[in-house]
């Protein structure tokens, strides 16, 4: 009998009646039957998750998830990093995860569904491989049968590892979770580096000092720019990435090698190309927009964005008159020009210092951010972060808070310093709502307008 591998095929079982897809789009489900459709590669297939568990099952994990912390093994190749199979002794490199999904379902006649959502496959499999030690692997997959209506002998049965299941859920989510924060941690301390020492690619200038001084110059002087500096991560192996293609002779932008280096600066020059290739993957490692939504691509975030400002386009602001940005307080209607003129009217009229917290608490500017936020939408749900009583106005609300003194009464740090505060905000210019829109990374000047966020 010809195994799943062999027979190249992804299969998809759904239930009677209706669902949305992924993509929002519905699809109609056959009770009992089986989809084969084309497989492309392990790391490629999307399966349409099966509950296949009884009804009263639940969709609920009770214990709190514990990750390894040195997940897989090193092989004997100059200690490169390897991941084990689940089931088995074997290993395979980092690189070689096609080779490690097609093992398992060749030899373990398992497959994981949606692998590319899988923000860290290492932890995600030693994982998963100390959880198939402690029950049977049918208590979390959803078993496939393939050739059904051949005689029994002749059937086969294959199991699915799938983001329908509560605790591969949680997992997959707090994976992301931890890579965001990593991702941040980086970006802030490579912002806050005077350390940095590098060269231009183009004249060959030495400079030392925050990185942002040697990306501004290859921007002004060579016009080549590869975006704001606070939208960069692990910006020495990005410089390090481009210099090694321009060592190589090869075009940044289109990507076609030349003969020699004079020839190479000519073609750049003349073409335009003092640019990158933005359908070239292997850049998207370097944006801290990739890391913010799992499985989207910064061109998928930036056309739900255009479409958000298209949805206005019929409006009509003929009238609209341009009124300059102002900061709005956390607690009231009150706006003010500068950041330092309201934080002196929270701390009189709301008793709440918002420069002493940032001082006694120590935070950073992404702290700062998610504290923010973490204010801005207890205040707009009418809730009391103090005490957690909710109220039917935002009057009612700030009378108690002011009077019980809770304004000033934050909760523990675990319940707002959240990757999640940090990220997803909406910024609207006062007076013109069609500039609505959402703000994947902002510079710390910026945060004097952090107040006037609303969600």
């Amino acid at each position: 009998m010809a195994t799943v591998a062999e027979l190249g095929v992804s299969v998809m079982r759904v239930e009677s009646g209706r669902r949305k897809s992924r993509r929002g789009k519905e699809v109609k489900k056959n009770s009992g039957s089986m989809w084969l459709q084309p497989l492309r590669s392990c790391s490629d297939v999307l399966f349409t998750p099966l509950q296949g568990r009884s009804s009263d099952s639940k969709d609920c994990i009770l214990e709190p998830l514990s990750l390894p912390e040195s997940p897989g093994g090193t092989t004997s190749l100059e200690g490169s990093p390897s991941v084990p199979c689940i089931f088995c002794e074997e290993h395979f490199l980092i690189d070689e995860q096609d080779k490690l999904l097609k093992h398992m379902i060749i030899e373990h006649k398992t497959v994981i569904a949606d692998v590319k959502l899988v923000a860290d496959f290492q932890r995600y499999i030693s994982y998963w491989r100390k959880r198939f030690t402690e029950q049977p692997i049918t208590d979390f997959c959803s078993v496939i049968r393939i050739n059904s209506t051949a005689p029994f002998e002749e059937q086969d049965n294959y199991f699915l590892l799938c983001d329908v299941l509560p605790e591969d859920r949680i997992l997959r989510e707090e994976l992301q979770k931890q890579r965001l924060k990593q991702i941040l941690e980086q970006q802030q301390q490579e912002r806050n580096d005077d350390n940095f020492q590098g060269s231009c690619m183009f004249c060959n200038e030495e400079f030392l000092g925050n990185r942002s001084v040697l990306l501004n110059h290859m921007a002004r002087e060579h016009t080549f720019n590869i975006g704001l500096p606070d939208n960069i991560v692990n910006c020495n192996e990005f410089l390090c990435t481009l210099q090694k293609k321009l060592d190589n002779l090869q075009c940044l932008y289109c990507e076609k090698t030349f003969r020699d280096k004079n020839t190479l600066k000519d073609h750049m020059r003349k073409k335009q190309h003092r640019k990158i290739n933005p359908k070239n993957r292997e850049y998207d490692r370097f944006y801290v927009i990739n890391y913010l939504e799992l499985g989207k691509s910064w061109e998928e975030v930036q056309l739900e964005d255009d479409r958000e400002l298209l949805d206005h386009q019929e409006d009509d602001w003929s009238d609209w008159e341009e009124h300059p940005l102002s900061a709005v307080c956390l607690f009231c209607e009150k706006q003010a020009e500068t950041i330092e003129k309201l934080c002196v009217h929270m701390e009189d009229a709301h008793e709440f210092d918002l420069l002493k917290i940032k001082s006694e608490l120590g935070l950073n500017f992404y702290q700062q951010v998610k504290l923010v936020n973490f204010i801005r939408r207890q205040i707009h749900q009418c809730r009391c972060y103090g005490c957690h009583e909710k109220f039917k106005s935002k009057a009612d609300l700030r009378t108690h808070m002011e009077e019980a003194k809770h304004t000033s009464l934050l909760p523990e740090r675990q319940t707002w310093d959240q990757p999640q505060c940090c990220v997803f905000y909406k910024l609207k210019v006062r007076g013109n709502p069609a500039s609505s829109k959402f703000i994947r990374a902002v510079s710390p000047p910026a945060f004097a307008h952090f107040v006037s966020l609303t969600f």
